[in-house]
């Protein structure tokens, strides 16, 4: 056992990241309950923590009094005054490293993520590829952990109960009688996206189950527009983008019996749930670390990696191979539907 009794979590952005901590820090706060834990992160991601026990939410506020060199410093300040013990930098770029660095000059120890970057950039090579399971974001978080004398196991985890449904839920939704899907199809970038005709295909034919009721997530006018016009063409489909807020969302997500969602944020919000939770992958891939939390292989939809073995190409679906801007189109709406039947 450590003799830290207050740590800091850093993990800044992106949503789905953030999300990716929960699960960690809820198998750690079982473990070491006598340490007290303050996740630093933006403030619209608060929600994703309340639920944990021993854990305070403080917001980086990047964009006004923390941001630059003399905005971190003074973000210093205010967190030095909560007595922190040891920092565990589950981020590691250019803002947490400078905020760590304060920490290190007032001899606080500090441990960092080992984000892999040579052997994910061996993985997404076009010369030589070897396609292997690399060490998970979950487990590289809990390593940062175990770098400051924590013991850690994270492979026998729990859930929370799901959520009772708020009566703002509950005006959208009605009560749950049926099977509930959430499809969440939009991605940060493109290559990372079901192509909408062909998830309009899924959606289509999913909402005719008499046993079903279908959930559509995302973010955005642009999204909440695609998916409210959508919803509006088939039976059973709701649309609850630009709805609910975060809070409610989570609660809902909670409620779902599957989720199906791009290698993206809702993925993770639903694993941290222990949600089945299916993925649509494009030019990324499960190996690469990023599949949600505790979620078989099965659950990865992939492209053709026959017709398209340079997957995954990229990381974050950031860059694309010449050639790859199709790969999901080798996936067909039908095996999606079965994927998702035989899921529930």
């Amino acid at each position: 056992m450590s003799k830290e009794k207050h740590l800091l979590v850093i993990r800044l952005s992106a949503m789905g990241d953030v999300a990716m901590t929960v699960p960690v820090l809820r198998a750690f706060i079982k473990q070491h309950p006598s340490t007290k834990i303050t996740v630093l992160s933006k403030g619209f991601l608060k929600p994703l923590f309340s639920d944990l026990k021993n854990v305070t939410f403080y917001t980086a506020d990047v964009n006004g009094k923390h941001k630059g060199v003399f905005g971190i410093f003074k973000l210093f300040k205010e967190l030095r005054g909560l007595n922190i013990s040891a920092v565990a930098d589950l981020h590691n770029v250019l803002r947490s490293k400078i905020l760590c660095t304060f920490f290190k000059l007032s001899f606080i120890k500090v441990a960092t993520i080992d984000k892999g970057r040579k052997e994910k950039k061996a993985l997404t090579s076009t010369k030589n590829k070897v396609l292997k399971q690399l060490r998970t974001t979950h487990e590289r978080y809990a390593d940062v952990f175990r770098s400051l004398n924590f013991k850690l196991d994270i492979s026998k985890p729990e859930f929370p109960s799901k959520s009772e449904l708020s009566k703002s839920v509950v005006a959208i939704t009605n009560v749950k009688k049926k099977k509930w899907i959430g499809i969440a199809p939009f991605a940060q970038y493109s290559s990372k996206m079901y192509p909408l005709d062909l998830m309009e295909k899924v959606i289509s034919e999913l909402s005719k189950e008499k046993d079903i009721s279908i959930f559509l997530f995302g973010g955005g006018t642009k999204e909440v527009k695609i998916l409210e016009k959508i919803a509006n063409k088939y039976i059973n489909t709701i649309n609850v983008a630009g709805k609910i807020k975060l809070t409610e969302e989570l609660n809902l997500i909670s409620n779902l019996d599957v989720m199906l969602s791009m290698d993206s944020g809702n993925a993770h919000f639903a694993a941290m749930f222990g949600i089945n939770t299916l993925t649509l992958w494009g030019i990324t891939h499960p190996y690469t670390g990023f599949a949600p939390f505790n979620q078989p292989f099965k659950n990865a939809i992939l492209p053709d990696l026959v017709t398209y073995p340079n997957i995954p190409c990229s990381i974050y679906g950031n860059k694309v191979c010449d050639g790859y801007n199709d790969v999901m189109r080798s996936i067909s709406p039908k095996f999606v539907v079965e994927k998702v039947l035989e899921s529930i």
